[in-house]
């Protein structure tokens, strides 16, 4: 049985073949995540005054048979937030409607 003998240019080939397959996967799998949770949705500017949280905006407009956790999150996504945590003074968007 032969074996599979690959030039130094073969070796090239295989390589950059292989780094264009995986920053492929990885760019598709980025954009899947980014557009999963925030859809079009109709926003409009709130300013945060003093004692408001994320939670207390979220439990007001969030009806009694959806999650208030969901509209955390999607609030947090739409501002680009890592954590709940606002501070008065600050501009964040709210969706106009939970469907």
């Amino acid at each position: 049985m032969s074996s599979l003998r690959l030039t130094r240019r073969g070796r090239v080939v295989l390589f950059l073949l292989a780094a264009i397959i995986v920053i492929t996967s990885v760019f598709a799998a980025s954009s899947a995540v980014a557009g999963d949770r925030v859809k079009d949705v109709d926003v409009k500017t709130v300013t945060v005054m003093a004692g408001e949280t994320l939670w207390s905006h979220a439990r007001a407009m969030t009806p009694s048979s959806k999650d208030v956790r969901d509209t955390v999150i999607l609030i947090m996504d739409l501002n680009g937030l890592s954590t709940a945590d606002v501070r008065a003074g600050q501009q964040i968007l709210l969706p106009t409607s939970l469907d």
